[in-house]
Parts: C-alpha cells; structure tokens; sequence
C-alpha cells in the first residue's frame, strides 16, 4: 500500500505562501496522475492542481497564477507552492495518487 505524507500547512496571513510537501513511500509519482485536493469545511473536495499522466498539469480556476505544482522523482515528492493566498484558500489540503491513494491531509488557515 502506497503512504502518503504531507507536510507544510498552517497559518499564514492573507497575500503570504506557503509550500505543501507530499512524499510518498514509492515511485508513485513518476507515472500517474497525481496532484493536491482541499476540501474546506461545510464544502465537497475539489481539486486544486495535477499532474496527468501525460505530464501535463491542470488548475482550478482559483489557483490559476497563484499555485504551481511541481514534482522530484527522484525524491518520490511533488510540491504546491502557494503564493497571495486567500482567506478562501483556506481548506485541509490533501495529497493524491491515482488510483485511490490519499494522504491525511494537512490544513492550511488564511487570515483576512
């Protein structure tokens, strides 16, 4: 079974970032799709930025030119950097790997 582990929420001003870690426990990321969900509270998850299969990434439109989503290979890691967040960025964000791999998830808090 793949272990996925994020690291790197928290409390962070509005306008501020904050980078989100995932490391899994293999070579998960090389191949499939992987990428970062967030749910916030009262609120189904959704997704926030992925990697296809193919390589190719894709956003929601609130993360657009705010996050960039990016992956070592090498490390088994891929990464969310998060700049000018807002308060309604504010979810537990999780880490994701086809098929049904999730991490525990990790909350990130925006003040106003």
């Amino acid at each position: 079974q793949v272990r996925l582990v994020e690291s790197g929420g928290g409390l962070v001003q509005a306008g501020g970032p904050l980078r989100l870690s995932c490391a899994a426990s293999g070579s998960i990321f090389s191949a499939n799709v992987v990428g970062w969900y967030r749910q916030a509270p009262g609120k189904q998850r959704e997704l926030v930025a992925v990697f296809t299969s193919g390589g190719s990434t894709t956003y929601i439109d609130a993360a657009k030119g705010r996050f960039t989503i990016s992956r070592d290979n090498a490390k088994n890691t891929i990464y969310l950097q998060m700049n000018n967040l807002k308060p309604e960025d504010t979810a537990v964000y999780y880490c994701y790997a086809w098929p049904t791999n999730w991490g525990q998830g990790t909350q990130v808090t925006v003040s106003s």
